[in-house]
């Protein structure tokens, strides 16, 4: 969400806002979406409405053009059976479009979504894909191969996912507030890094991650920022142990399906761009970690997760786009520079430690890198 975190003052609160929907309005364009049989789906978002101008497609790549019409910043999604995230584009402020290209491998009914204020369930409709099944990577060994070398790099994350997540959780009930409090940035850097995927699977998601204030009214807060209030502002209360140890069970329920998906080019493209996203609404806020303000070590796992997918994608890249592969290489270097400048020991600076200069800075070279970035969707598709 593009809230101010309260601690924040009006300049660096003006600067971060400006650089987040720069970045989010770069992932878009602002041309008026195509409605035709073989164009892209124009989607009309509304604070009430959700109008998919089809609603259905073929097999294959499917390309989503989502206006926001509303007054609330809303987000759209395509989801498979069991709520299975296929596609998603967040944070769309109000005249803003965004572009969604999704590659559907199989028949059958799906759904799509908006969700206005980016809150519930969303406004949904059915989705029907018709068609025999085709998948990218059947016909294309650079696709199978990158999506075969990020797999590799997920099944690694999660497993220190959950190493770090169990040290964190044991730290927590042997009532070790100094060592949990040190191990807490450091399990969140795995779940940060992979965060596209593991985000895929319902609710897991916002049982681990949900902040206070986002997750739906009636939902239990739950997961990594309950015990970060926990330990750094309230003390670990009666319940904090039994709030560990359902983290560590959504988190072996989150491992065991984020190596066992399969993925799509497309999904890598995606989350690269989506990684990104979540930066620019929230890491480079502040507002993420309010209470431990650890907020650039997700920055970081955030910035290497979105290497890793292009890293995979490289080949494809160079081979359907090499200047844009030139300009990631630059933009990514700028962001890493700036961001080795705030190491701290084995870590970072504290958010708070940060000079107003310094947010700017970072805010602009994640800015910088938000263009490209939305263009890699584009180019696997070629």
């Amino acid at each position: 969400m593009l809230t101010t975190p309260s601690r924040a003052t009006p300049l660096r609160a003006a600067l971060v806002a400006a650089a987040s929907l720069s970045v989010l309005a770069a992932c878009g364009g602002g041309s008026t979406p195509a409605t035709g049989a073989d164009g892209p789906i124009a989607v009309e978002a509304g604070d009430t409405a959700c109008k998919v101008a089809r609603t259905s497609s073929n097999t294959g790549n499917v390309t989503f053009e989502v206006t926001n019409k509303g007054t609330k910043v809303t987000e759209f999604y395509l989801y498979a059976e069991g709520d299975r995230i296929l596609g998603e584009v967040e944070n769309i402020g109000p005249g803003l479009t965004r572009r969604l290209i999704v590659e559907v491998t199989d028949a059958g009914k799906l759904q799509t979504a908006c969700k206005p204020g980016m809150v519930g369930d969303g406004i949904r409709a059915d989705f029907t894909v018709t068609g025999e099944g085709r998948k990218s990577v059947d016909t294309d060994q650079k696709l199978a191969d990158a999506t075969k070398e990020y797999q590799r790099y997920v099944n690694s994350q999660a497993d220190s996912l959950l190493a770090k997540t169990t040290e964190f959780v044991d730290a927590v009930k042997a009532d070790k507030v100094e060592d949990a409090k040190a191990l807490f940035p450091v399990a969140r850097l795995y779940w940060e890094r992979i965060e596209p995927v593991a985000e895929s699977f319902g609710d897991l998601d916002p049982k681990i991650d949900g902040r206070e204030e986002v997750i739906e009214e009636g939902t239990e807060f739950t997961g990594f920022h309950r015990l970060e209030k926990d330990l750094w502002t309230t003390g670990l209360v009666a319940d904090s142990p039994a709030i560990a140890d359902g983290l560590l069970t959504n988190v072996k329920e989150i491992v065991d399906k984020a190596k066992t998906v399969e993925l799509t080019p497309l999904q890598l493209a995606n989350g690269a761009k989506e990684l990104l996203d979540e930066v620019a609404t929230g890491k480079i806020t502040g507002e993420e970690d309010r209470y431990s303000h650890t907020d650039l070590w997700d920055f970081r796992a955030n910035v290497d997760g979105s290497q890793a997918a292009v890293a995979a994608l490289r080949p494809v890249i160079q081979e359907k786009d090499a200047a844009l592969l030139s300009t990631l290489d630059e933009k990514f270097k700028a962001l890493d520079d700036l961001l080795e400048k705030q190491r701290k020991g084995d870590g970072f600076k504290l958010y708070t430690e940060l000079t107003e200069p310094e947010v700017k800075d970072l805010a602009a070279a994640v800015d910088a890198l938000g263009e490209p970035i939305s263009k890699v969707a584009e180019a696997v598709a070629k």
